[in-house]
């Protein structure tokens, strides 16, 4: 499978292989049909067929005020922490979020280095610092690649990014690159007008080209280009597209979820995971608040958070999905303890917080501390590598995978990261 964001450094863009397709097909004039209405219930799921779902809070949250709060500290903030349904204190504006926390895990003690928004996403989707020399696979593709082998009816792509860019494949190759659509479900450069037969036609010959100058030994990326196109009539044809059309949902659910692009991408990851798709990750941005911190977070991020994550867990554990699904929420760091001049928090590295939970992965616990003021972690120090050893584990996938990058050079999935033992149950 071959699916590569046109965002991403590396690789074949998705506009790039589509325009393939529509140049083959430029002189058809119907629209191809995509069949009947997906029936998108988890009776009809495979047994242990696992899945991921990343809820990426682009620019940095300030989990000091969601997640690990400090009432009474000079550094605390203004909000309160509640009771919730496991046996931790979340943040009083997120009520909703608190009712699903027996399903979901904190962990406080997060501490890692990259404080700059590109190399703090870069290792917080990859578990490893930039390197110039190498292209590490974000966890989408690592994810996508490792179990992708429960998925033989899956015709639409493994790793997908909905809203926002995700990061590449890396030395894993195009195969396994995120596919981007927009939360309403729209795939650019994809709604074309096209004939059955002439389309078949004209991608038999394009194929038919491809194969001759595959044979001719020119490496793994014409190879992959086949595959592309092969995949993508796959994709234009599959009756698994409607898994990206959330308006068909009952108005009740939409509601529920939130009538936002957030909201609407949460319901799509829940669509997608239905349908077998190993990997989603949801764009949820907005979090680099360096000034009117707390406003921003009561008006405008934590009603839209808090409508859709509870949502999506709650419908995952309804549905019986959510013992196979591991849902992860994270940013590239935390935010300061201190609140700076223009009452915001500034980006912070040093001690914060991460969400996960799903998958067999005991819920309702706070794994980690901070001190009173959160400007030290206490307990032992967690990193990216190790939530993502943790996520590994609970998919059933072996630590003890390694892979071999382009320069040779072996590495262990999750970067050899170490199991938060808290966590498995």
């Amino acid at each position: 499978m071959a699916w590569q964001n046109s965002n991403t450094p590396s690789g074949m863009s998705r506009r790039h292989f589509l325009q393939h397709v529509a140049g083959a097909s430029a002189m058809a004039g119907t629209s191809l049909a995509l069949g009947h209405s997906l029936r998108l219930h988890a009776a009809d799921l495979k047994r242990n067929r696992k899945s991921a779902i990343l809820l990426w809070m682009g620019g940095g949250p300030s989990t000091i005020d969601l997640w690990d709060l400090k009432p009474g500290a000079p550094t605390g903030g203004p909000f309160k922490p509640i009771s919730t349904s496991g046996d931790v204190q979340i943040c009083e504006h997120l009520p909703m979020v608190a009712k699903q926390m027996q399903h979901l895990a904190l962990v406080r003690s997060m501490s890692t280095r990259e404080a700059d928004h590109n190399r703090g996403r870069y290792y917080m989707h990859t578990g490893y610092v930039p390197n110039p020399n190498v292209e590490h696979p974000s966890y989408g593709a690592v994810l996508a690649h490792e179990l992708a082998a429960q998925r033989t009816d899956l015709e639409i792509p493994p790793f997908i990014s909905v809203g926002g860019a995700s990061e590449g494949p890396g030395f894993l190759g195009m195969a396994w690159a995120p596919f981007s659509v927009g939360s309403d479900g729209n795939i650019r450069n994809l709604d074309m007008q096209i004939d059955d037969r002439r389309l078949i036609q004209r991608m038999q010959a394009l194929d038919l080209i491809e194969r001759g100058f595959v044979s001719q030994t020119r490496g793994a990326a014409g190879e992959d280009h086949r595959k592309i196109l092969k995949k993508t009539l796959d994709l234009m044809t599959s009756n698994q597209m409607e898994a990206f059309r959330v308006q068909q949902e009952p108005q009740s659910v939409r509601e529920r979820y939130g009538e936002n692009p957030f909201g609407r991408g949460c319901l799509m990851a829940r669509r997608l995971v239905e349908v077998g798709v190993p990997f989603i990750e949801v764009d949820n941005g907005g979090w680099d608040n360096h000034t009117t911190i707390h406003n921003t977070l009561q008006t405008q991020k934590l009603p839209m958070l808090d409508r859709a994550m509870s949502a999506l867990v709650e419908d995952l554990q309804q549905r019986g999905l959510l013992q196979d699904t591991a849902i992860i929420w994270m940013g590239e760091f935390g935010r300061t303890p201190r609140i700076n001049g223009d009452s915001g928090r500034d980006h912070w590295a040093r001690s914060w917080s991460v969400v996960v939970g799903g998958a067999g992965m005991r819920g309702g616990v706070a794994v980690g501390q901070t001190n009173d003021d959160g400007t030290e972690v206490e307990s032992e120090p967690y990193s990216s590598e190790d939530v993502m050893a943790t996520v590994c584990k609970a998919l059933g996938i072996s630590l003890e995978t390694t892979y071999t990058s382009k320069n040779g050079r072996p590495m262990k999935i999750a970067n050899g990261g170490k199991v938060i033992k808290e966590l498995i149950v």
